[in-house]
């Protein structure tokens, strides 16, 4: 049964809480229309931007000849079949992350998010959707808690909250802590205010704790605790049989330095067209050997989280030549290579095409080389989907996964409008795309958000949470890929990559 949920505020435990602004009236109103109100932060894109008259014909014209494809049409390789596709329904804003524990997947919107049972993947079906406005609702899930990161100004952190100016002092953001128990009725038990708010977060369990690595960021410094240097990432522990207890136990500073940007990337003018690192916009662990990537920005780095409440830097790089906006990180399992991607225009823009070029908004593939504190991160190749893409899509590297086959580095991937690319990076100096599923613009004559914002492997099937329309499920069927329907996850948060081998002895 499909259900609306509204939760109460928890027990507060933030230092600077306003009182709530919405009227249970209001609200009550809102749910009835089965819409709510969120507005997108600053940092992503907009849901529709104008493009030039020359721009839009160029479209046109690339629909016609069939260099593109046109508005919705669906193109792919005879390797990936489209099985579902789940519409939006009472949360109507830009869908966002997905996580998965056992036969649920957790899809994030800017509105809440949506629990779906995938027992059938041919079938998903809705159990729960939960109203709770908060851009951009990274999502998470560990045990029976579920994890929801808020960065936007709201009047308090309750579920009825609304948006207000980065200016006003009385406001709230940062980490909200759900039961999901009962994944009918998820209960919101705990919030945690973290400086300049929680863009995206990711979580590094233990048996009686879960710790959460905050990562936030300001891309004007509108924020009064986004102004730099705000150069670290929150630490909040969370005990699992007390989670109202969660607090932030540390603030490490991953980027030491003098003056008042701290040692991050300078940005323009010194780099231009390179972010300013004010923060990190996301960090992936891999538990197992104790390391962490992270993407802030301007720099890539790599850490050691033996001690997960004092992360310690092993190296840091730049690429002031081809990357704009470090986004996001995803090892291979050997632990000797990192994915880093960039997220050229914000995710908003239109950066697959010739103008472009194959070097930009791609990914970067780097080798690990040497052991212990001494381990460096070395540049292999860039990755981009080798498809131009209409000027009215939004499009660049953005959220993948692994596929896990053992001996291979293979990777599915979201590209927003580009759509969902399966790549192998097993050579880390040659990778190549081997399938991809592609949907036409959502526009032909304005640049008009969509796509996909995470494409994930789990369980043998590729989940695709797409922005504008909904949970596609993906079957590959690849020789290639085959092997990975065999491994078989509980859980899955792609940013805390499991040990997919753990059953298979050495990958050696």
């Amino acid at each position: 049964m499909t259900s609306l949920h509204t939760p109460h505020s928890p027990r507060s435990r933030i230092r600077r809480l306003g009182a709530a602004t919405a009227a249970a009236g209001l609200l009550a109103a809102l749910l009835a229309a089965g819409t709510a109100v969120a507005t997108p932060d600053p940092g992503d894109a907009p849901v529709q931007a104008p493009v030039s008259a020359e721009q839009a014909a160029e479209a046109r014209a690339a629909i016609q000849s069939g260099e593109i494809p046109g508005v919705d049409e669906i193109v792919k390789t005879d390797n990936i079949e489209l099985l579902a596709n789940i519409p939006k329904d009472a949360l109507k804003s830009l869908n966002t992350d997905l996580a998965f524990q056992g036969r649920y997947a957790f899809a994030g919107n800017y509105d809440g998010f949506r629990i779906f049972d995938i027992s059938d993947p041919k079938a998903p079906k809705t159990v729960a959707q939960v109203l709770c406005p908060g851009s951009q609702n990274d999502i998470s899930v560990s045990g029976d808690l579920l994890f929801l990161s808020t960065d936007s100004s709201r009047s308090d952190d309750s579920c009825a909250s609304t948006t207000q100016p980065a200016s006003v002092k009385e406001s709230w953001e940062g980490m909200k802590i759900f039961d999901i128990s009962d994944v009918t009725n998820p209960r919101y038990v705990a919030s945690v205010e973290t400086a300049c708010g929680s863009h995206t977060h990711t979580l590094l369990p233990q048996r009686k704790d879960v710790y959460v690595y905050v990562s936030s960021y300001s891309p004007n410094a509108a924020f009064p605790d986004c102004r730099p240097p705000h150069d670290g990432i929150s630490v909040i522990k969370v005990p699992r049989e007390a989670p109202e207890q969660a607090r932030v136990v540390n603030f490490p500073v991953l980027f030491p330095g003098e003056g008042p940007d701290g040692g991050g990337n300078p940005g323009g003018p010194t780099n231009p067209g390179v972010s300013k690192t004010t923060g990190c916009h996301d960090i992936t662990v891999l538990p197992g050997k104790d390391l962490a990537a992270g993407a802030c920005m301007g720099d890539g780095i790599l850490f050691d989280v033996s001690d997960p409440e004092h992360p310690r830097v092993l190296d840091q790089v730049q690429d002031n030549v081809n990357f704009a906006f470090w986004h996001s990180a995803t090892f291979n399992q050997k632990a000797n290579k990192v994915v880093f991607t960039d997220e050229l225009g914000g995710g908003g823009g239109a950066t697959c095409n010739a103008a472009v070029g194959p070097n930009r908004g791609a990914n970067g593939v780097y080798d690990i080389t040497g052991k212990g504190k001494n381990r460096k991160l070395v540049f292999r190749s860039y990755f981009k989907i080798p498809r131009h893409q209409a000027n009215t899509e939004n499009c660049v590297a953005h959220n993948g996964s692994l596929i896990p086959v053992k001996g291979k580095d293979l990777m599915v991937q979201a590209w927003y409008q580009g759509g969902v690319s399966v790549w192998d990076f097993t050579d880390s100096a040659h990778p190549k795309e081997i399938g991809y599923f592609d949907r036409g613009p959502v526009s032909a004559t304005a640049l008009t958000t969509g796509g996909s914002w995470s494409a994930y492997y789990y369980n043998g099937h590729v989940y695709s949470n797409e922005i504008a329309r909904g949970l596609d499920v993906l079957k590959i069927s690849d020789p290639r890929t085959d092997p990975a329907e065999k491994i078989r996850m509980d859980e899955l948060n792609v940013q805390t990559q499991p040990d997919y081998f753990e059953d298979f002895g050495d990958l050696d």
